[in-house]
C-alpha cells in the first residue's frame, strides 16, 4: 500500500506568520526521502494554505508524484490542465468548514464532473473522486470515467474504538471491494491516524493511502521525517 503525504498544514503553519518558514517544497523533499509515494495538496479556493506558487514549484521539483486535490470549478480545472499534476483528487468544498466534512456527491453532480473529468483524462491525468463509501455514489463515479475513488475514511476515523468502529469500517471493505469489481482503483484518506491505520491493511484493494494532517502534528515532536517513517511502516 502507498502512502500520499498531504502537506497542506505546513502551509497552514507557513502562513501563520506570512513568512517563508516552514517551507513547504523543502518540507516535500523530505516526505519523499522519508518513503513517501507521493505528495498531496489541496488548493482551496480561498488558499487558506497552500498557495498557486506552491503547487507550480512542488511540480517542479517532485520525484514522485503531485496529487492535487481542487473543487469541481472552471478556475481549478484551469489550474489543473496547466499544471498537469500526475493525479487529480476531485473534493466537495465549503469556505465556511475546517477541513473536508464528507465525500463528493456524484450522484447529483454526475453530468457536471463527467465534463469536468474529460479534458483532465485527455491531458493524462489520473483523475480521482473522494466519496463516502456508498455504493450508489460508486456507481455514479465509474460514469464519470474517472479511473479512481478515494473513499472518505472520517466516519470510520471519529468512530475508531467507540461500538461503531466495526459498522463504519465495514462500509469502508465493502465500498471497495465493490469499487474494484466494476473496474475502479480505490484510494482512502481522511482522518487516519497513527493510531487508527493499521485497519486499513485489511482492506487489500486499496492502493493508497492519503494522510496529512497527523503526520504533520507527529513531526512537531519527531521531526518530518521520522513521522513519514513511522506512518510507511505501519502501513506496510
Amino acid at each position: 500500500m502507498l502512502l500520499g503525504v498531504n502537506i497542506d498544514h505546513v502551509a497552514t503553519l507557513r502562513n501563520a506568520r506570512g513568512d517563508k518558514d516552514p517551507n513547504v517544497s523543502a518540507a516535500a523533499i523530505i516526505c519523499e526521502m522519508a518513503g513517501a509515494d507521493g505528495i498531496t495538496t489541496h488548493l482551496r479556493e480561498d488558499r487558506r494554505h497552500i498557495k498557486d506558487s506552491d503547487v507550480y514549484e512542488l511540480k517542479k521539483i517532485l520525484k514522485t508524484r503531485l496529487n492535487l486535490e481542487m473543487a469541481v470549478t472552471e478556475e481549478m480545472q484551469k489550474i489543473a490542465l496547466e499544471l498537469l499534476p500526475e493525479n487529480c483528487c476531485l473534493v466537495p468544498e465549503k469556505r465556511a468548514e475546517l477541513t473536508t466534512e464528507g465525500g463528493l456527491d456524484v450522484c447529483a453532480q454526475i453530468e457536471k464532473i463527467t465534463k469536468f473529468v474529460q479534458p483532465l483524462n485527455k491531458a493524462g491525468i489520473i483523475v480521482s473522486l473522494f466519496i463516502d463509501p456508498d455504493l450508489k455514489q460508486i456507481d455514479a463515479a465509474k460514469k464519470t470515467g474517472a479511473a479512481f475513488i478515494e473513499l472518505h475514511t472520517g466516519s470510520f476515523s471519529e468512530a475508531f474504538g467507540t461500538v461503531d468502529e466495526q459498522v463504519e469500517f465495514d462500509k469502508l471493505k465493502n465500498a471497495a471491494r465493490y469499487a474494484q469489481s466494476i473496474g475502479l482503483k480505490v484510494n482512502a484518506g481522511h482522518g487516519l491516524t497513527y493510531e487508527n491505520v493499521h485497519r486499513m491493511k485489511e482492506i487489500p484493494e486499496l492502493v493508497e493511502l492519503n494522510i496529512g494532517h497527523n503526520i504533520v502534528a507527529k513531526a512537531l515532536f519527531v521531526g518530518l521525517e521520522n513521522a513519514v517513517r513511522q506512518m510507511k511502516d505501519l502501513i506496510k
